[in-house]
């Protein structure tokens, strides 16, 4: 089986479980006693906390450890924004963030402030002077990820970083992807991270605090972890967190030129051996290891069932993979396709053999569920102007492929009006129009659902 699903969690490294196998002997007692256990264990978490530190590029009393990423995403926004209370009510973020950052923006919104969502381009950035345009005197915070967990966008976070400081706003970066290759550029004012993406254990979040950032901590004051994190610290999983993420430091950058290398390979040989697919994010400013397409007509989730049943563990930014039944909000900002979508995840030490394994069998199993959803394979002129297609009670991406049965029956210059009441499909047809270089007209009012819009131009 390959595994290609590193940006959700790593594969846990060799050097994790060796330290989590050591410090379980050593670190199992409260590091807060003056005894000779608790000094021990004292000792193992303050070496953890110093070897995180440096990989962070942060100082060791900046930084604690959470409880997962997503506490200390919660905990950052929560305690910058009641800091900073007395300077307003006003977050930015970007509107590709991880859902930890838009969940905490939404109870945020809810009990009484003010969110701005930044948008994105079509490969997945924000403009920093879109951030700038954002930023007001009531600003308390603005976060921005370092890297898209999607589709493996690089975003300009010096350059935000820089614009937000000039106007004394704190910004957030969420490294969860992007720790693993190398510390965040830039003059960032706090930082979070997630151990699991990296090869380190489950469990083990990093919150980064620079000094000088007016942060109060929420909920009941714990003295553990400067109060930032409450609970007894897991430091056997701390130590493993930190030793692994300091040897996959180590490799990173040798690993970075390989992965890069085998990631272009796939985005350069899919479009060829697959058609209508869009390899979507930024081709230049982009992670190593991560590539993401999106095929027409294709099933999300019956597509990776295909690729498990072929031995490989991918993973797609398809409603039909989230159990929301609503588009991944990251491809909804981006206005690309959102059914269909597969995001292929390299782990360090991926062989190329099995990247061309994955590229031989790929277009066997997006031909099957294609043949399964009886999409259809081309289209001609036809003597009609419009026509009605009917799509309503039908999930992406059974619309869209009724659109495209019915579009060669069209005249160029005439139009197709579709019927549907699936909120993928105000993404899912439009992106089909920029794919297949037609028309989108716009989206009308229906007694029910909406009529989206299509004239067919060639």
């Amino acid at each position: 089986m390959s595994y290609f699903d590193a940006a959700s969690a790593a594969p846990l490294h060799p050097v994790a479980r060796q330290a989590l196998q050591a410090s379980l002997d050593e670190g199992w007692a409260d590091p807060a006693r003056l005894y000779r256990e608790g000094r021990r264990a004292r000792m193992l978490l303050d070496a953890a906390r110093e070897a995180a530190a440096e990989a962070v590029g942060c100082r060791p009393d900046e930084l604690v450890f959470t409880a997962s990423g997503t506490r200390a995403v919660h905990s950052g926004i929560e305690g910058v924004l009641s800091g900073r209370r007395r300077v307003g009510r006003h977050l930015i973020v970007s509107a590709v963030e991880h859902s930890s950052v838009l969940h905490t923006a939404e109870v945020f919104e809810a009990g009484g402030g003010t969110v701005t969502h930044v948008p994105v381009s079509r490969t997945g950035s924000v403009a920093p002077a879109a951030y700038a345009a954002a930023l007001r005197a009531d600003t308390a915070l603005a976060c921005l990820q370092s890297a898209n967990h999607e589709v493996g966008t690089v975003q300009p976070v010096a350059e935000v970083a820089a614009l937000c400081r000039a106007a004394g706003v704190p910004l957030l970066v969420d490294a969860a992807q992007s720790l693993v290759w190398g510390p965040v550029e830039g003059d960032w004012s706090v930082l979070t991270a997630s151990a699991h993406k990296w090869g380190g254990p489950s469990g083990v979040g990093l919150l980064a605090v620079r000094k000088g950032v007016r942060f109060a901590p929420q909920g009941p004051v714990d003295e553990r972890e400067s109060g930032r994190a409450a609970g007894f610290e897991n430091i056997p999983a701390v130590v493993a967190a930190a030793a692994s993420l300091r040897a996959v430091r180590a490799e990173a950058a040798g690993e970075a030129v390989r992965l890069r290398e085998l990631t272009e390979r796939i985005r350069a040989r899919v479009p060829v051996l697959v058609p209508d697919v869009d390899v979507v994010g930024d081709p230049v400013r982009r992670l190593p290891g991560i590539v993401t397409f999106s095929c027409l007509h294709v099933d999300g989730e019956t597509l990776l069932h295909e690729l498990d049943r072929a031995g490989f563990s991918v993973s797609s930014g398809s409603s039909c993979t989230s159990s929301t039944l609503t588009p991944s909000h990251v491809l909804k900002a981006m206005g690309v396709l959102s059914e269909g979508n597969v995001r292929v995840s390299l782990p360090l030490g991926t062989p190329a053999a099995e990247v061309d394994r994955f590229l031989a069998v790929l277009p066997d199993a997006v031909a099957g569920v294609r043949e399964k959803l009886g999409a259809p394979s081309a289209w001609t002129a036809g003597p009609q102007d419009a026509l009605v297609v009917d799509a309503l009670g039908k999930r992406c991406p059974i619309p869209v492929i009724e659109l495209a049965k019915v579009f060669g029956d069209v005249s160029v210059g005439g139009t197709v009006r579709v019927l549907s009441d699936d909120e993928a499909a105000r993404l899912d047809i439009p992106a089909w129009c920029e794919m297949r270089g037609q028309e989108y007209v716009g989206e009308e009012s229906a007694e029910r659902g909406s009529a989206y819009v299509v004239r067919r131009l060639s």
